[in-house]
């Protein structure tokens, strides 16, 4: 690996490129469904304060947080949303993260921002081993979440919010569900994999035809939303999740006071999370008047064509550019962002095991239609794996 100030001026010469790739980045309503907390959260402060007790209250001990020395990010409020699928509706450890968001309130300029993080990164965990981004959660709860976020990304996260993926068929039945073009490809994996969710739903499944536009009901949406056995795997699957939550969005904003009242008492008691509701109605009353900005994915540029430990993984090339990529993004103020020691520790530890560098060429511009491969396989790291089969 070249040194240090060599991949500084890599970065510099990139920086063309970085804004390039973010002029380009469509403007999203939503990423995925753990965004349907924070419009709950923001949008209706009233709401949020007589449905409180429908939550799922967890207490973190500040003392329990870990935050890489030298991280500030002040005039931000920084969270952790997940999307759970959880058997037993409990969102603790033991849980499957499928869906793993950073969201930022920029206090400044009043927007939110948002990165996906992908499941199958391969990143430093509580114990100093290495494994997939999800499995933190499903080991130790949302508390080694929150610090495996904070470790391998430079943030100072405290609080978070989890769902259950049974929400989304709940939120989309409810309101009468949402029009999809599906493909021949998505039908057969969809139906494949549809008597699952609609049973961890306690519904029925409906299979579809074949390819064609749908209505989707709340288990076939799940379901869409959550296919990645098929080409462009987990970023394709991102991409279904974003359409699938835009569609829900449209839909739901037109609802009548009491549909939106049937949406909030099957979803609250959903979600999991930390904030209180002194937080939730502080965050509410500054937030009505924020604006949903750009969504990304992280890691920018990544490997998945590497396998450790017998599973497929997606390696960061070069963790430490693609955080400070990150930063640039999610707080466009610190330009100049330098990454602390901890996280160049990381990202030279996962070059030396994985031999996964930066890309040599880093101002080049990847071709507009280049598809992403499969990085996600249904193997695992090990008999402690939790990726899910869709």
């Amino acid at each position: 690996m070249a040194k240090r100030s060599n991949r500084q001026l890599k970065a510099v010469q990139a920086a063309k490129a970085r804004k390039k790739r973010r002029n380009r980045r469509k403007k999203r309503a939503m990423i995925l469904i753990a965004e349907v907390i924070i419009l709950l959260l923001l949008s209706g402060t009233a709401y949020v304060m007589a449905k409180y007790d429908k939550f799922q209250r967890v207490d973190i001990n500040s003392d329990d947080i870990k935050v890489n020395e030298g991280v500030k990010l002040e005039g931000y409020t920084t969270m952790a949303l997940f999307g759970g699928d959880s058997r037993e509706g409990q969102l603790e450890a033991g849980t499957h993260a499928d869906t793993i968001i950073i969201a930022v309130m920029d206090h400044d300029k009043k927007e939110i921002r948002m990165a996906s993080i992908y499941r199958d990164t391969l990143l430093e965990q509580e114990d100093g081993s290495y494994n997939k981004a999800n499995y933190a959660y499903f080991s130790g709860g949302p508390v080694d979440a929150i610090n495996m976020l904070n470790k391998n990304l430079d943030l100072n996260i405290e609080d978070y919010a989890t769902v259950d993926f049974k929400a989304m068929a709940d939120v989309v039945d409810l309101i009468g569900g949402i029009e999809i073009d599906v493909t021949d490809a998505e039908a057969n994996m969809l139906n494949k994999y549809l008597g699952e969710t609609a049973k961890a739903a306690n519904k029925e499944a409906h299979k579809l035809s074949g390819g064609g536009t749908y209505n989707l009901d709340g288990p076939q949406a799940v379901t869409y939303a959550r296919l990645r056995k098929l080409e462009g795997g987990d970023y394709k699957r991102t991409e279904r999740q974003r359409l699938v939550i835009q569609k829900i969005f449209e839909k739901a904003v037109k609802m009548d006071v009491g549909t939106l009242n049937k949406i909030v008492d099957t979803v609250f008691p959903q979600v999991s999370t930390s904030f209180t509701l002194k937080e939730i109605v502080n965050l509410g009353t500054a937030g009505i008047t924020y604006k949903l900005a750009d969504s990304t994915g992280f890691p920018f540029d990544r490997d998945d064509s590497v396998r450790y430990q017998g599973a497929s993984v997606v390696i960061a090339q070069g963790l430490a550019e693609n955080v400070q990529e990150l930063h640039e993004f999610l707080y466009p103020s610190e330009e100049t962002y330098e990454v602390s020691s901890t996280i160049q520790s990381i990202s030279d530890d996962i070059m030396n095991t994985t031999g996964v560098t930066r890309p040599p060429e880093m101002d080049e511009e990847p071709d507009e239609g280049e598809e992403a491969s499969d990085a996600t396989t249904a193997e695992g790291i090990d008999s402690e794996d939790v990726n899910s089969e869709e």
